[in-house]
């Protein structure tokens, strides 16, 4: 399915699985909306390498995801330079303070608990929200979130972490309910352990060996799972786990 003439926001996307899918969507035609927080020399260089493409246009937008504003004037800028976005992958976020599978709740303060969740709980809602009327109004959108296995299982990062993920479950069931008539899809993508992400920078050998297939994942095996949630009209509602094996079946 082409995906020309579509334009996909999508945040966190200066490395890893956002600059993947980036880079597996423009392919398909579909210009990008580049949002970084920091790192705006890699976010530069991705849209230097997109707009090599063919008809694809790419900008790069700074916001912090942790602030509010900052969210609705990153949508308002990007909006205003390139449209209304048609397809919206939700990927930016934090672990906060990693506490591991035996460290105790009390080693996460309220604030590193709200700070987490505001980043990849409420932005995430703050930015679905700004685009779905859009949306609406032309009977087309794709809506995708960046969960993890952390959601089903506890993970290894801490209950702040993983309460906030799966809290986007809740999302996705909801929106793609509600509105499914109206064109639009509503999905997540939940991985385990990738490889060159800020999160799987020093991998230690426990975590390694968590994972059945012996390795850990690469973010172009898990933009090829979003493309497919872009790209399929029918698959709606659904959480996709890309994880190695780790977990026998979806949660």
């Amino acid at each position: 399915m082409s995906l020309q003439g579509k334009l996909a926001l999508v945040t966190g996307c200066s490395g890893g699985i956002g600059q993947a899918t980036a880079l597996a969507l423009a392919i398909r035609g579909c210009s990008i909306a580049v949002h970084y927080n920091s790192a705006q020399e890699p976010a530069d260089a991705l849209v230097a390498e997109l707009t090599q493409l063919h008809g694809i246009r790419a900008r790069a937008f700074q916001a912090d995801m942790g602030d509010y504003d900052s969210v609705r004037a990153m949508h308002a800028a990007v909006v205003d330079t390139l449209g209304n976005p048609d397809i919206l992958f939700n990927n930016a976020g934090t672990t906060g303070t990693v506490v591991g599978k035996r460290g105790d709740i009390e080693s996460v303060t309220l604030d590193d608990f709200e700070k987490t969740w505001k980043i990849n709980t409420g932005s995430s809602f703050l930015l679905t929200q700004l685009c779905v009327p859009h949306m609406v109004s032309q009977k087309y959108g794709r809506i995708v979130f960046c969960s993890s296995v952390a959601a089903g299982i506890g993970g290894v990062i801490g209950p702040h972490y993983a309460s906030s993920k799966s809290a986007l479950h809740g999302l996705v069931h909801w929106l793609a309910t509600r509105y499914a008539k109206d064109g639009i899809t509503c999905n997540a993508v939940a991985p385990a352990l990738i490889e060159d992400t800020t999160m799987m920078a020093n991998p230690s050998d426990e975590i390694k060996s968590m994972i059945p297939i012996g390795r850990l994942g690469k973010p172009h095996e898990v933009a090829s799972v979003v493309e497919t949630l872009v790209t399929n009209a029918y698959l709606t509602n659904k959480i996709m786990v890309v994880d190695g094996g780790i977990t026998p079946s979806a949660f």
